[in-house]
């Protein structure tokens, strides 16, 4: 395998980031990929998710029909060293992305654009969430191979529908694509370079509040949605602040607000004449490590309880509050996991922080953390940048992941230390 330079690196991704792998269109871009991978050595693997089998899954709708997996190909490329008994590490990644709106875009989000100057850095959309730390996985697996005395596996994964509750990375937990078993996995989403072993978890529900239309000029005769709304989210708010206090967990003292309750999209009235007479509204509401999204959402659902029941209109006519998208189970595990403490490792060797952390947001660990999986979050960039117009990363950052991935890997898979 030859080895690689940075121009090689940089050809690779801005390839990779010029695949606008939005709405479900990962299958060019994985083509692509799965043939990178072929041409280097990699033995290849492919799978697609069924949608009946994960939607046996709390994460997913229960309607298959609901479940876009069709044409969403996750694939993988697998290295082998020495006997092959040894441990078997995966180093994931997604490929899909979230849409990128014009507006604070300086250019095509999909032309990836490189800033040369004092802080060398490339912008695109999936810059940071997480194209470019999918691309460090296939380098440091490249630079791995180059390593004598190592023995098991390093598998490189790039999954399908991440953003859409981790549609590849649950297949691969439901139903093992490999012949062989895997033992550790890290995910290489953007932690700034640090290890986080708990992911926050998240119940998306979707409120929906009728009152009565009437004129606006006599708005008397109606029932308005909106100061309902208004007690509704007040309550949900307290519920939030009294959270914070009694759900405590020490890798989330530093978050002012850990299990944050985020009503993103609200929607009310039809005229602006009109007294507003429907109302719907999708909360996002955090659930910490060891809780789990069904004991949240009870709490949710009597708080709301407690406001239908003060309410005259609302005991008469209640709102609906149902679960919608997916849901994301919290997820932990040990730190002295041993793919924790081989990164830990690289990180001290290097002179840098390794102490884990805890994440407000949710990712595909929590599949393979389920399935028995010990599954490290720890990349390069800033989950500031993801979702972001003129999304970017740090140049240096990428090869200075690219050095630590290739020194933990090295620790995991080598067969004198075990």
């Amino acid at each position: 395998m030859p080895a690689l330079s940075d121009a090689d690196r940089r050809e690779f991704v801005e390839r990779l980031l010029a695949f606008d792998t939005t709405g479900g269109d990962e299958a060019p871009a994985q083509e692509w990929f799965e043939t990178r991978l072929a041409e280097w050595g990699f033995d290849t693997y492919r799978w697609e998710a069924d949608p009946a089998d994960l939607a046996g899954h709390p994460s997913f709708p229960d309607d298959p029909d609901e479940i876009a997996a069709a044409g969403r190909p996750s694939v993988a490329g697998v290295l082998e060293f020495g006997s092959g008994e040894g441990p078997t590490l995966v180093l994931n990644g997604h490929v899909d992305v979230v849409p990128a709106e014009a507006e604070g875009w300086g250019g095509d989000p999909f032309e990836p654009r490189w800033d040369s100057g004092a802080a060398d850095s490339v912008t695109a959309r999936g810059a940071a969430d997480m194209k470019v730390g999918l691309a460090v996985c296939v380098f440091a697996a490249r630079r791995i191979a180059e390593l004598d005395g190592l023995d098991g596996r390093l598998v490189v994964e790039s999954v399908a529908g991440e953003e859409d509750g981790g549609i590849g990375t649950a297949a691969a937990a439901l139903s093992n694509p490999y012949p062989f078993e895997r033992d550790a996995a890290v995910i290489a989403e953007p932690t700034d370079l640090t290890p986080v072993i708990a992911t926050e978890g998240t119940l998306m529900k979707r409120l929906v509040v009728v009152g009565r239309s009437a004129h606006a000029a006599t708005p008397w005769n109606g029932e308005d949605v909106l100061p309902r709304f208004e007690r509704i989210r007040r309550a949900l708010a307290d519920l939030e602040d009294e959270r914070s206090r009694s759900v405590t967990h020490p890798l989330y003292d530093e978050f002012p607000t850990p299990w944050p309750i985020v009503a993103g999209r609200v929607t009310a009235g039809s005229w602006a004449s009109s007294v507003p007479a429907r109302l719907e509204a999708e909360f996002r509401i955090g659930v910490a490590p060891g809780e789990t999204v069904s004991g949240v959402e009870a709490s949710v659902d009597e708080r709301l309880e407690r406001v239908v029941r003060d309410d005259e209109w609302l005991s008469a006519n209640p709102p609906s509050f149902e679960r919608f998208s997916v849901q994301f189970e919290p997820a932990e595990i040990d730190p002295d996991e041993p793919i924790v403490t081989a990164v830990r490792e690289a990180l001290e060797r290097d002179g840098r922080d390794s102490t884990p952390r805890g994440a407000t947001y949710g990712t595909d660990a929590r599949h393979y953390i389920e399935a028995g999986i010990p599954t490290l979050v720890f990349g390069p960039g800033s989950v500031e940048q993801a979702h972001y117009p003129e999304e970017s990363i740090d140049w240096e950052e990428v090869l200075t992941a690219e050095e630590l991935l290739v020194e933990a890997a090295r620790s995991y898979l080598n067969r004198d230390t075990r």
